[in-house]
């Protein structure tokens, strides 16, 4: 997956933000998140069995992976986070992996995509101004010891309780989004598009896992 991020993220960030106006993409972002959250929430009334490995990785999946990867290295370079959630929901749903497995998993590619977009951004955009390294560098120290400690929660915590708060959290993504960000004709359409396609999407990863068992 990280191999597709580095023209994934160069991509989201180059050519697709400047066409994009940031409402549309942060509403488009919430109702991605918000439409894993119900096809996890049916995942675990189901009481699927779960995988602490990917059953069997062969071409098919590494050039899965790879896509994955492009498509979620376009989110990062359009939100600036992303790719984690996109990359977990494709090992939750698709690949079956149990959640504590993905969690973990989830930051270490969080941590490359955010190095690669920091390359990008300093090294070939240029756009790595003072304002935003003044950010950066205050955001370093809740990050470096954010992620793992939270990675380490994680493994101390049963499963079923690692879900319901990754689902809490994305209820609170949704409420703050819906309350902050100005709900225009474009902007609601733009959520409710973006609702179906990644619900869709989800739900289609869901029946084809189904499918494979």
């Amino acid at each position: 997956m990280s191999l597709g991020v580095i023209p994934g993220i160069f991509m989201g960030t180059a050519f697709l933000a400047p066409l994009l106006p940031p409402e549309v993409i942060k509403i488009s972002f919430t109702m991605m998140v918000s439409s894993f959250a119900l096809i996890l929430i049916h995942l675990n009334l189901t009481k699927t069995e779960r995988n602490l490995t990917i059953e069997h990785w062969g071409k098919r999946e590494k050039i899965l992976s790879l896509v994955v990867g492009l498509m979620g290295g376009m989110i990062s370079g359009l939100v600036g986070s992303g790719m984690d959630v996109f990359a977990y929901s494709v090992m939750v749903l698709l690949f079956g992996l149990c959640e504590k497995v993905s969690t973990p998993t989830s930051v270490i590619l969080m941590a490359i995509n955010a190095i690669t977009g920091f390359l990008i951004h300093n090294f070939i955009l240029g756009d790595f101004v003072t304002p935003v390294s003044n950010y950066w560098l205050a955001a370093v120290p809740v990050v470096v010891v954010g992620a793992p400690t939270g990675a380490i929660l994680c493994s101390l915590m049963k499963r079923q309780m690692v879900v319901w708060i990754l689902i809490s959290l994305i209820g609170i993504e949704l409420l703050t989004s819906l309350l902050l960000i100005p709900l225009t004709t474009s902007v609601v359409s733009a959520g409710l598009f973006a609702l179906i396609l990644f619900t869709s999407f989800y739900y289609l990863m869901y029946r084809t896992k189904l499918r494979r068992a």
